[in-house]
C-alpha cells in the first residue's frame, strides 16, 4: 500500500506519488478537511453535521456525510492507499502517519524551530512556511470554512512574524524587506508585521520609507476602524524619527524595545469622562459603521437597545472613543442606573447636573429646579460639538430631559428596553456577536491557548450563547486559571448545575445581569417569562403561550409583545418568539423556585394537549382518509384555533415541525409517555412523505423508549413499524426486516389487527427488495386480508398497489395492472390523491414493461406533477428515474441523464439511498449509450456500492454492466 499525502495549507487535495487523485467532489473534500484539520480526534456526525451546514442542516445530513466519506475511503482505495480513516462509535477519526499531512508537519517544524538556536530556528520556520500553497482550505465550501481558514491564516502570519524577528536578530534586515512588504501588502492592518517591516527598513538604511510605512499604517488604522496603533508601534515610530541609535542593537523583538522612548507628540486634554474603553473591543463593525456620527448643523441620537450582557455600554464607549475627533468639544457619560442592581434609576435633575459640571459649568450656575436645568443645558450645548453617552435609560420619560435642542452634537443612549417613544432617534438592537467576533474577543483574552484548541473554543462560545458578557466571563475564568484547558472550561459549562453558575465572577455574573431585568417586568410578564421557560422547544406563537399560562391568544400576544420591549424575549420571524439560551435557562431556573410542581405540571399538559389537538386537526386537513387510524382526542377547553385549509395546514406544520418533535421527545422522557406515542402517530405520514426522515427517526425511536417504559405492547409494536419504514427510506435494511419482525409478534400478541398487517407489508416490502417476490407475494396478501377484515380502505388499496409490484417483478404484466387500477380506483373512492399519485406511478412502470412508452411516460409525467404539488420529494425523485428509464428505453440517451441526474440530486437531498443507487444505475446505462465510459464506470462503481450496503439484487446487474464496460487503452 501506498501513504498518500494530505494538503490543506491551500488547496485541499490528496496526492499519491505526485499525482493528484481526481473523483472527490466539493462536498466529499469539505469533509474530509474537517477530519483533517481535527486530525487523531474523533468527530461525531453532529460535530460533523454542524461543520457542513451549521444551523441549517438538510434532513439528509447524515446520509450525504456518509456517502461522502464512503467517496473519499473509495478514491484511497483505488489508489491504493492505506486506510487512514477509521468508524468509530458515533463517527470517524483520520490518523495521517508522520509526513502525511502538510499541517502536520508545519506545526513540527514550527515548534521544533521554537526550541533551537536562532539560525536553525529560522531555517526550521522558514521550511514550514514554504509548505504553504495558497489560500488554506481552497475550493472548500462549507460552514466551518470561515473560521477555520481565517485560524489558519493568523497561524502563519504569527509564524511569520516569528521568522522575522529572528532574521532581524540576525541581521538580515535588506532580505527581510521584499518579503514584509508583500505580506504588509496583503495584511496592511497587521500591527506587529508593519512594525517589522518599519525596523527592517530603518536598519537597512531607509529612515524615509520607514517613517511613510509607519505614517501610511496609522492613517489606514484611523480609517478603518477608528483606533490609534498600540504603544509598541507608537514608540517605534517616534524612535526612527529621531534616529534613535537604540534601534540598531540586537533586538528580537519590537515589543523589548518598548520602554526606550516616549511619544514624540503628546494630544492637548480634552473634558473626557468616559469609563475606560476595553482594548480587547472585538467585531461589532456593522453597528460601528451605523453609529458613527458626522458633525452637522443638528443633533444625531442614537439608541441602542438590547438584552442584559449583550455589550451595550461597551459599544457606546467604543462609538464614543473613536468619534472624539469630530466632536471636539468633549465626551460626557452618565450612567442613569436604570439597570443597575441595588440602585435606584438616577432622576433627571441629578443627571442635568453631573452633565452641566462635566461641561465645565460651574456649581454656581447651576439652578435646582428641573426644567431651569434643562433650558441651561440645551443652551450650553448650541454651540458645541459633544459626545454624550446616557447609559442604562429607562425609557423615553427619563430621556426626555437631558435631549438638546439645537446642537451639532451626538448622543448614543442604551437600554435594554426599546424606545419607540423617543422621536428623530436611530434605533439599533444590538444582537449576539456574530461567530468570527465572538472568537476574536475570545481569544483577545485568552492569548495563546485558544490557538490551541480552536474546536473547544467554538463549544464554549456556544454554550455562552455568543453573548458578550458571558464570553468575557468564560475568557477571563481560563485566563486566571492557567492549569484549565478550553476543553475543561466547555465540560464545566455543560455540567448539569447550569452554565449560569459557571458564568459568574465576584465582580459580575450573568444571572444577576438578567434577574434586574426580570424584575423589572409586571407580574404578568414575570409569570409568562418563567412559564416560557418550561417550554422544551426553540420557540412559541401567541397561542401555545395562551395555552402555557392559561390566557386567551389575544392577552398572550400583548404579553409576549412585551417581553419583546424588554429584550428578555426575541423574535426572528413574525408572530413568533424565542429566548437566548441562557435566557431560556434563567427562565427555568425561576419557574423551578417560584411555580410549585402542580402549576408546572398543568402549565405543560395545557401546552402538550394543544400541540397534540392542534397537529392532528392538520393532519385529518392533509389526509382525511387515515382518520380512522388517529387517536381519539378531547377538543381543548376553550377550543384551540386549527388551519382552515390544506395550505394552512402544511405551512403549521413545517412552521412547528421542530417544536412538535421536542415536545414529544420531552413527553417521552418525563411524565407524559402516551402524548409521545399520539405524537408519533399523528405524524407519521407527513414526516415520511415530505421526506424528514431524521425527525422521523427521533420521533419513533422516542415513542419506542416511551411504550416500553410504561409497558405498552401495542405501542411498542406500532413505533417498531414505523421505525422500520424509516430505517428502508435511510438505506438499512437489516434493521428494517429486524423491527418488522419484532412489530409482527408484538401485534399478534396483543391482537392488533392493523399492526399486523403494516407489519406484514414492511417484511413483504422487504422480501420484495431482496427479490424473494414469493414471500412478497404471501406477505402482501395476509396484509390485504387483513385490511380487509377490519374494513381499512387505505390499507387494501395499498395491499392492491403493492401487490402489484410483485407481479410486474414476475413478469404478470396484465395482473400487475389489474392490480394498480384497481388500488387507484380506491384510492379516488376515499379522496387519497396521497395514494393515487404511487399507484400511477406503479402504473407507468408497467406500460414501460409492456412496451407502451407513451403511456409509460404519461403516467410517470402526472405522477412526477402530483409529487410536486403535494411536496413529496423523495417520491418525486422515484418518477424522475422512471421518466429516466423510460428515455432509455426509447433510445434517448441525454434525456435519461437529465432526468436520472435530477433525480439523484433529489435522492441525496432527501437521504433516499434506494433511490439514489437506482439513479446512479440509469446514469450508467445512459452514458454508456452516449460513450462517455468513464463517466459510465464512476456512477456504475456508485450504484455498486450503495446496491451492497443495501444489500439489494441489483448489484449483480451492475456487476454485470462493469464487467462489460472496455478499460482505458482498450
Amino acid at each position: 500500500m501506498l501513504d498518500g499525502r494530505f494538503t490543506v495549507l491551500g488547496p485541499v487535495a490528496v496526492t499519491v506519488e505526485g499525482r493528484e487523485l481526481a473523483g472527490m467532489a466539493p462536498r466529499h473534500r469539505a469533509v474530509l478537511a474537517y477530519l483533517l484539520i481535527n486530525a487523531r480526534t474523533v468527530v461525531g456526525f453532529d460535530r460533523l453535521i454542524d461543520a457542513m451546514w451549521g444551523p441549517t442542516s438538510p434532513d439528509s445530513a447524515r446520509a450525504q456525510i456518509h456517502a461522502a466519506v464512503t467517496a473519499v475511503r473509495r478514491v484511497l482505495r483505488e489508489a491504493g492507499v492505506e486506510q487512514v480513516i477509521d468508524t468509530r462509535a458515533g463517527g470517524y477519526m483520520i490518523s495521517p502517519v508522520a509526513g502525511q499531512l502538510d499541517l502536520d508537519e508545519f506545526n513540527t517544524l514550527v515548534a521544533t524551530g521554537d526550541s533551537t538556536d536562532r539560525e536553525d530556528a529560522a531555517a526550521q520556520i522558514r521550511a514550514a512556511l514554504e509548505l504553504w500553497r495558497g489560500e488554506p482550505l481552497a475550493d472548500v465550501k462549507a460552514d466551518y470554512v470561515f473560521s477555520a481558514r481565517a485560524r489558519l491564516i493568523d497561524r502563519r502570519l504569527t509564524t511569520v512574524e516569528r521568522l522575522a524577528e529572528l532574521e532581524l536578530a540576525l541581521g538580515r534586515n535588506e532580505e527581510l524587506v521584499d518579503e514584509l512588504s508583500a505580506e504588509v501588502a496583503a495584511h496592511p492592518l497587521r500591527e506587529k508585521l508593519v512594525g517589522h517591516l518599519v525596523l527592517a527598513l530603518y536598519r537597512a538604511g531607509r529612515q524615509a520609507d520607514a517613517l511613510a510605512v509607519a505614517r501610511t499604517f496609522r492613517e489606514a488604522l484611523a480609517d478603518q476602524q477608528g483606533l490609534d496603533p498600540g504603544r509598541a508601534f507608537a514608540t517605534l515610530e517616534a524612535a526612527v524619527l529621531r534616529d534613535d541609535p537604540g534601534l540598531t542593537l540586537d533586538a528580537v523583538s519590537v515589543e523589548s524595545r518598548t520602554s526606550r522612548a516616549e511619544p514624540a507628540i503628546r494630544p492637548a486634554r480634552r473634558a473626557n469622562f468616559l469609563p475606560y474603553d476595553t482594548p480587547d473591543f472585538a467585531g461589532r463593525s456593522t453597528e460601528l459603521d451605523r453609529l458613527a456620527g458626522e458633525p452637522g448643523d443638528r443633533a444625531q441620537i442614537a439608541a441602542l437597545d438590547g438584552m442584559a450582557g449583550i455589550g451595550k455600554t461597551t459599544l457606546a464607549v467604543h462609538v464614543a472613543n473613536r468619534s472624539s475627533d469630530r466632536f471636539p468639544d468633549g465626551q460626557l457619560f452618565v450612567d442613569l442606573q436604570a439597570h443597575t442592581s441595588g440602585q435606584r434609576p438616577v432622576a433627571p435633575s441629578e443627571a442635568l447636573e453631573t452633565l452641566l459640571l462635566q461641561l465645565g459649568v460651574s456649581a454656581e450656575r447651576i439652578p435646582p429646579e428641573l426644567v431651569d436645568r434643562a433650558a441651561l443645558w440645551r443652551a450650553e450645548l448650541t454651540d458645541r460639538r459633544v459626545v454624550v453617552v446616557l447609559d442604562n435609560a429607562l425609557d423615553t420619560d427619563h430621556l426626555k430631559h437631558l435631549l438638546p435642542g439645537t446642537s451639532a452634537s451626538l448622543f448614543l443612549i442604551t437600554s435594554r428596553r426599546r424606545l419607540i417613544g423617543l422621536d428623530g432617534a436611530r434605533a439599533l438592537s444590538v444582537d449576539v456577536l456574530p461567530a468570527e467576533d465572538s472568537i476574536d474577543l475570545f481569544t483577545r483574552i485568552v492569548g495563546e491557548r485558544a490557538h490551541a484548541e480552536p474546536v473547544a473554543v467554538l463549544d464554549v462560545l456556544q454554550l455562552c450563547g455568543f453573548l458578550p458578557l458571558a464570553v468575557r466571563i468564560a475568557a477571563a475564568r481560563l485566563h486566571h486559571r492557567p492549569r484549565w484547558t478550553v476543553r475543561y472550561l466547555a465540560d464545566r459549562l455543560r455540567q448539569q448545575r447550569g452554565r449560569l453558575s459557571e458564568l459568574s465572577t465576584s465582580e459580575r455574573s450573568v444571572a444577576a445581569a438578567f434577574t434586574l431585568s426580570y424584575r423589572q417586568l409586571d407580574p404578568l410578564q414575570q409569570r409568562m417569562f418563567r412559564l416560557l421557560g418550561l417550554h422544551p422547544g426553540r420557540d412559541i406563537d401567541a397561542q401555545a403561550a395562551g395555552a402555557l399560562a392559561a390566557i386567551s391568544t389575544e392577552r398572550a400576544e400583548q404579553v409576549l409583545e412585551d417581553l419583546l420591549d424588554a429584550h428578555v424575549l426575541a423574535q426572528h420571524e413574525p408572530a413568533r418568539y424565542t429566548f437566548h439560551d441562557l435566557l431560556r435557562e434563567h427562565a427555568h431556573s425561576r419557574a423551578d423556585e417560584q411555580e410549585s410542581p402542580e402549576t408546572r405540571h398543568a402549565a405543560k399538559t395545557s401546552l402538550f394537549d394543544s400541540y397534540r389537538y392542534r397537529a392532528a386537526a392538520a393532519i385529518d386537513l392533509l389526509y382525511p382518509y387515515i382518520r380512522h387510524r388517529m387517536p381519539k382526542l378531547a377538543q381543548p377547553d376553550p377550543p384551540d384555533e386549527v388551519p382552515r385549509d390544506q395550505d394552512a395546514a402544511v405551512r403549521w406544520l413545517e412552521a412547528e415541525r421542530a417544536n412538535l418533535l421536542a415536545v414529544a421527545t420531552h413527553c417521552a422522557r418525563t411524565e407524559w409517555p402516551s402524548h409521545a406515542g399520539d405524537f408519533a402517530t399523528i405524524l407519521f405520514h407527513f414526516l415520511d412523505r415530505r421526506a424528514h426522515h431524521s425527525d422521523a427517526m427521533v420521533l419513533h425511536t422516542e415513542a419506542l423508549h416511551a411504550a416500553r417504559s410504561r409497558g405498552d405492547t401495542a405501542g411498542e409494536g406500532r413505533a417498531l413499524i414505523d421505525l422500520s419504514e424509516v430505517h428502508w427510506r435511510q438505506g438499512r435494511p437489516e434493521q428494517a426486516m429486524a423491527d418488522a419482525r419484532c412489530a409482527l409478534e408484538l401485534s399478534r400478541a396483543t391482537g392488533d389487527r392493523l399492526g399486523e398487517a403494516l407489519a406484514h407489508n414492511r417484511l413483504a416490502f422487504g422480501a420484495w427488495r431482496q427479490g424473494d417476490y414469493a414471500q412478497a407475494h404471501d406477505r402482501y396478501t395476509r396484509s390485504l386480508a387483513l385490511c380487509r377484515e377490519i374494513g381499512d380502505r387505505v390499507g387494501e388499496a395499498a395491499g392492491l398497489d403493492n401487490l402489484g409490484t410483485v407481479f410486474e417483478r414476475q413478469g404478470r404484466y396484465a395482473e400487475a395492472l389489474d392490480h394498480h387500477r384497481g388500488a387507484r380506483d380506491i384510492y379516488r373512492e376515499i379522496g387519497s390523491t396521497h395514494g393515487e399519485v404511487d399507484a400511477l406511478d406503479n402504473l407507468g412502470l408497467v406500460y414501460r414493461r409492456l412496451g407502451q412508452y407513451e403511456q409509460a411516460r404519461t403516467h410517470h409525467r402526472q405522477a412526477l406533477e402530483l409529487y410536486r404539488e403535494l411536496g413529496y420529494r423523495s417520491d418525486e425523485a422515484e418518477a424522475l428515474n422512471g421518466l429516466g428509464a423510460v428515455a432509455r428505453a426509447t433510445g434517448d440517451a441525454a434525456q435519461a441523464v437529465t432526468d436520472h441526474g435530477a433525480a439523484l440530486t433529489l435522492a441525496r437531498e432527501v437521504g433516499n439511498m434506494p433511490e439514489a443507487a437506482c439513479a446512479h444505475d440509469g446514469l450508467a446505462h445512459a452514458h454508456r449509450a452516449l460513450g462517455r465510459i468513464d463517466t459510465a464506470r464512476e456512477h456504475a462503481t456508485h450504484a455498486l456500492d450503495l446496491y451492497v450496503e443495501l444489500e439489494l439484487p441489483e448489484a449483480h446487474e451492475v456487476r454485470v454492466l462493469l464487467s462489460s464496460l472496455p478499460r482505458k487503452g482498450e
